[in-house]
C-alpha cells in the first residue's frame, strides 16, 4: 500500500467529478492558525489529538487527499495513512500555497 502523488489541478479534477456515494476525503495538515485563515472546501484538520478518531470514523476505501502548505509533509502523511489502511491516499504537490494560486 502506497500513495500518490498528485497536482494541484488534478487534486480539483478529483473534487469536481467526486462521486455522492463514495465523496473524496480530504485532510489539511498545516496548523490550527493557517487552517483556520483558509483551507480546501470539506478539509478536515487532521492533527495528533484527532489522528485516531479520524481513522476509525474515515471510509478506508474512499479516496482520501492530503495536503500541507508545499506539499512535503504531505507526502509523508499520505504514506503513514496508507500504512494505516487507506486504500487510496493522495498527496498534493504545491500544497495549500499552489492551490490558492491557481484560484486566481
Amino acid at each position: 500500500m502506497n500513495f500518490k502523488r498528485i497536482s494541484v489541478s488534478e487534486a480539483r479534477a478529483m473534487l469536481a467529478d467526486q462521486p455522492e456515494q463514495e465523496p473524496v476525503q480530504v485532510v489539511d495538515i498545516r496548523d490550527e492558525e493557517s487552517y483556520a485563515q483558509g483551507h480546501l472546501p470539506a478539509a478536515v484538520h487532521l492533527h495528533n489529538a484527532n489522528m485516531q478518531e479520524f481513522i476509525q470514523s474515515a471510509d478506508l476505501d474512499a479516496p482520501l487527499l492530503v495536503y500541507c502548505y508545499h506539499g512535503h509533509m504531505s507526502q509523508s502523511a499520505a504514506a503513514w495513512l496508507a500504512e494505516q489502511g487507506f486504500e487510496q491516499a493522495y498527496s498534493m504537490d504545491g500544497g495549500y500555497a499552489d492551490w490558492e494560486l491557481e484560484a486566481d
